[in-house]
Order: C-alpha cells, then sequence, then structure tokens
C-alpha cells in the first residue's frame, strides 16, 4: 500500500526492514490492516512504517517474527535500524549505553535525552527546522534508547542540573510541566537520582560545558562530550579522570537530592494555569 511500493530495499536499513516486512506479510496473506489490528497499531502507522516514514518498534518487531515464523530476523534488523536512526559520529555512544552500568550527565541547557518526554524532546529538535520525517525519526529512537533504563538491572543514573535547564521554556508551558513532572517521577527510582545546581551559587565546576560520563559493565569508563554540530566520545584516561572529578565538584556544590527535586517540583507547580 502507499509509497512502499516504490522503495530501494538496498537505500538504507530501514528501506531493508520495510521491504522484509510488507514481503513476509504479503506471503502468508495478511492484509496491513490485520497485522496493524494484532500489533494495537493504526492501520496509518503501519503504512507508514512500510513506507519508511516512521520507525518500526521493538513490540511490532517480536510479534512479526511470531506470525511469520522468522525466528528473530525482524528483531535483529530492528537494533539496526534504530542504530542507524542517529548521526554516524552518535551510534558508538547509543551502543555502549546499553552496556552501562553507571551513567552520570550533568547539563546546562536541556534535560538529557534519557529523561526526556516526547513532547519536550519534539520541542527541543523544533527550533533546528528539521525534516519531518528525520525529526519523527529521531524521535523513535529515542524512545527505543530510554528503553535501557527498562532494563533489569537499570543502570545507575545521576544526573546533575544547572537550574537554568529548570527555568528555561522549551515548549509550552504545559510540555515545560510534563517534563519536570517527568524529572520527579524519575528521581523516585532507587537508582536515579537528580540534582541541581542553584543560581545562588554562581559560577560553578562544570562552566566548560554539559558532559556524561559513563560506566561499562566491562572495559574502561568513556566521555561524551556535546559540540556544536556532534559530539564527541573520549577513553583517554586523562580527560575521563578529569571529568569525573569536575563531576565530583559539581554534586558538592549542587543542592541535595530532596531538596533539588522539591525544587524542581515547586517549578513545575508554578507552570499550572
Amino acid at each position: 500500500m502507499g509509497y512502499a511500493a516504490e522503495l530501494d530495499p538496498t537505500g538504507s536499513v530501514l528501506s531493508f526492514y520495510a521491504t522484509d516486512l510488507r514481503r513476509a506479510r504479503e506471503r502468508i496473506g495478511l492484509p496491513q490492516a490485520e497485522l496493524a489490528r494484532l500489533a494495537h497499531m493504526s492501520p496509518s502507522l503501519l503504512n507508514k512504517v512500510e513506507a519508511t516514514k516512521r520507525l518500526p518498534s521493538f513490540e511490532l518487531s517480536a510479534l512479526c517474527d511470531e506470525r511469520f515464523g522468522t525466528g528473530d530476523h525482524f528483531q535483529r534488523l530492528w537494533k539496526l535500524v534504530v542504530r542507524y536512526a542517529y548521526p554516524a559520529w552518535f551510534r558508538p555512544w547509543v551502543e555502549l549505553e546499553t552496556a552501562a552500568s553507571a551513567i552520570r550527565s550533568f547539563q546546562v541547557q536541556v534535560v538529557p535525552g534519557l529523561l526526556q518526554t516526547e513532547a519536550y524532546a519534539r520541542a527541543v529538535l523544533a527550533p533546528s527546522r528539521p525534516d519531518r520525517a528525520v525529526a519523527e525519526e529521531l524521535l523513535a529512537a529515542l524512545r527505543e534508547r530510554q528503553r535501557v533504563l527498562d532494563r533489569q538491572p537499570p543502570p545507575e543514573l545521576w544526573v546533575v542540573l544547572d537550574e537554568n535547564v529548570l527555568r528555561r521554556h522549551v515548549g509550552s508551558r504545559a510540555v515545560m510541566r510534563g517534563q519536570l513532572e517527568r524529572l520527579v517521577a524519575a528521581a523516585e527510582s532507587p537508582g536515579t537520582v537528580i540534582q541541581v545546581v542553584p543560581y545562588s551559587v554562581g559560577g560553578h565546576a562544570g562552566s566548560a560545558g554539559p558532559f556524561t560520563a559513563m560506566t561499562l559493565d566491562e572495559g574502561p569508563d568513556v566521555l561524551y562530550v556535546d559540540g556544536f554540530r556532534q559530539g564527541q566520545i573520549l577513553a583517554d584516561p586523562i580527560d575521563v579522570k578529569a571529568a569525573l572529578r569536575t563531576y565530583d565538584l559539581l554534586t558538592a556544590m549542587a543542592l541535595p537530592p530532596d531538596d533539588s527535586v522539591a525544587l524542581i517540583a515547586a517549578t513545575a507547580r508554578a507552570l499550572h494555569g
């Protein structure tokens, strides 16, 4: 249906996935509308998946393998689809996140991706005016990336936010309120700690900019540093050590976790109405 008939399966991993999905569905004579019903999604959304206008979900991939008798074919393809939705320079970081035992993030402008609501993430992307299809791919990939927090056991997540993150309205008041409420809820998880560096601190150790340090289940720690057009992944022990020292200083300067959550909650309440 729709655009799928025109797909070139060699054009991208997503095109290969969509072409295989349509062929497997047609091979067993399963109408698109019926597969959509089984997958608890609208026929229009499934049509967009088969047309590479939307990324598939893991749940759809698992259902297709079950219905089509394809083992774990679509589930394995899905991992590649999600990986290649990100820019090439960021893909290694996404891969490393799946093996993280601890993640420490410091942010000065926006909430870190792992804790973003979809509405907030969409608002973060909006000012750069990305192509709609590209934006939808990135949002779908972010949803799948966030699944790392559902892993058992999940990685320990420690987030330090400059108060600016709470005060800068990204999107509407409702979008910002929803994002702040998401932070409050996340802080209730035993493995997640959120702290805020208040304006009253003045200058602080994170003036050089945002970064994320990650401890892996095996191997040395790695560091991600944001940049203008692309970030950098650093593994030099000297860089990692400097980042962790800065992080320790930031946590010492920040409000205690309970006080931080209270500030976030109060800021969210002020956005009602």
